[in-house]
């Protein structure tokens, strides 16, 4: 009878199942339908023991034993979440001190608290066999302080005079490697093909490329998609304006950091009450300076400052609430998301290294994590979220609506940063449509006048899709009660032959 009643249960399941249809093939992932999430490698996962000699994870400036062993033992934790990339911290071996990866000392091995090259080797074969890419950060700018080469007569024009300028904390006056030398650069290209070759890592993330000259990266980057022509080069130019960005558009960089993105989005997200009108407005500069904008990375924490969750806090807001409407602007708005590590418990910290604590694996904040699952469920699903163009349809006391197409796809992304329910009313879309929440599963009709009346309570975002108005589904209303009758008789039938055999 147990088994009988077990069949009966799943007949609706196995039913509804049927009723799906395979997805649509969907395009091959191109860099902009990325979504990347960046690691600090030693702050990570500590994988190995036997790399941990010299670590005090009480000391915010100390190894505290993340490896690339711990990276590869949450590829997993990472793909489930649905990220594409993962993005390391320098690997090379650096001088005492440097967790953070930029005090080089060795630009070919890999630091030992981290591993080995089989190490690096086999992280990338297991990132590739998740259907999922990897970047390396690549120096070129500097080396570690007490770094042989300044020791050496023959390497003194390896190096400008005085140290790196326009760098703090931890990058902050490291000796200059002078790119323009001509040895300096052919061992740079070496140095390059090394990783490229013992690897097969998918690209690189030129940290301070806007202190090398352009001229610089027009040739290395020839020369590492002369080795792999789908080499993908990340920059990122310091100075904050895209003009900046442009000018090194050129140069065969492929993607940009976007720092302005950063700014604005962090600073207008921490807090509930605040206009959402410059997130447009880094946009509307961003489109028309820089050649594709769709190419930018976008990011809320950064490695070099405060961790967004710490800003929430100071200003006296939920993290959780305030990361959930900053995800949602992060994913649906063009370019290329990058989620630092930690973002997801959400990890807190003032300015670095405070900010570079270690992932605690033990505390997961469920909420977070499914928000991040479906915010890369719905990149990967509907082209308009990577692909398509971007426009304003209402900006109004702290409550954003934008719209994006893309082959007659068209989706409306809603953010309401206001401490109040606002209302947008939506002229400018088809009649004929509905708006489907895929985050809060709300439904918007227009009225017979074919406006989109969209109510979004207090500090809410949601994605929609626009999708033909269906009404009201009446076969798979019909089709729901009949297998609902089904199984209330089943369990009836199932019942009365129990009672039976009790009495018998």
């Amino acid at each position: 009878m147990r088994k009988l009643t077990t069949i009966l249960m799943i007949i609706p399941f196995l039913l509804f199942g049927a009723l799906t249809t395979d997805a649509a093939e969907k395009e091959e992932r191109t860099w902009q339908g990325e979504s990347v999430y960046h690691i600090m490698v030693d702050r990570f996962m500590n994988g190995s023991n036997s790399n941990d000699h010299n670590v005090d994870p009480k000391d915010p400036k100390a190894y505290h034993g993340g490896d690339l062993q711990g990276v590869i033992e949450k590829l997993d934790y990472i793909k489930k979440m649905g990220f594409t990339t993962i993005s390391l911290s320098p690997i090379m071996a650096n001088e005492s001190g440097g967790f953070h990866g930029h005090w080089v000392e060795d630009f070919t091995s890999v630091e030992d608290h981290f591993g080995t090259l089989a190490d690096a080797k086999r992280l990338v074969e297991e990132v590739h066999k998740r259907d999922m890419k990897i970047l390396f950060e690549f120096i070129v700018t500097n080396t570690g302080r007490q770094h042989p080469w300044l020791e050496d007569p023959e390497k003194k024009d390896w190096f400008h005079d005085g140290v790196s300028e326009g760098q703090e904390g931890w990058k902050s006056e490291l000796p200059d490697l002078n790119t323009a030398n001509p040895e300096v650069k052919k061992f740079l290209f070496e140095t390059a093909a090394f990783w490229i070759n013992e690897t097969g890592v998918d690209g690189f993330r030129l940290d301070s490329a806007g202190e090398v000259s352009k001229e610089f990266w027009s040739d290395f980057s020839q020369h590492v998609k002369s080795i792999d022509e789908d080499f993908f080069l990340l920059g990122e130019v310091q100075k904050h304006d895209f003009q900046s960005i442009a000018e090194y558009q050129s140069t065969g960089i492929d993607a940009f950091v976007n720092l302005s993105f950063f700014q604005t989005a962090s600073e207008t997200f921490k807090q509930a009450g605040q206009p959402l009108d410059e997130l447009y407005s880094v946009w509307e500069r961003n489109k028309q300076q820089v050649g594709d904008p769709k190419l930018m990375m976008n990011f809320l924490d950064h490695t070099g400052s405060e961790r967004f969750t710490r800003k929430a806090v100071e200003a006296g807001h939920n993290p959780i609430t305030r990361w959930k409407l900053g995800l949602t602007y992060l994913f649906t708005s063009p370019g290329i998301p990058s989620v630092l590590y930690g973002s997801e418990i959400p990890l807190d910290g003032a300015e670095p290294p405070a900010n570079l604590g270690m992932m605690n694996f033990k505390v997961q904040n469920e909420e977070l994590n499914h928000y991040l699952e479906k915010l890369n469920s719905i990149r990967n699903e509907f082209p308009a979220i990577t692909n398509g163009d971007f426009k304003e349809l209402h900006n109004q006391d702290g409550l954003a609506v934008f719209k994006r197409t893309y082959e007659g796809e068209t989706m409306v992304i809603a953010i309401n940063n206001s401490t109040e329910t606002r209302v947008a009313n939506l002229t400018n879309l088809p009649e004929d449509m509905q708006m489907r929440g895929l985050m809060l599963d709300g439904l918007v009709r227009p009225s017979d006048q074919g406006v989109y009346k969209l109510g979004m309570e207090r500090e809410t975002a949601d994605v929609f899709v626009l999708e033909p108005d269906q009404g009201l589904n009446w076969a798979f209303i019909s089709f729901a009660g009949g297998i609902f009758l089904l199984f209330v008789v089943g369990v009836i039938v199932v019942s009365v032959k129990n009672k039976r055999s009790d009495e018998s």
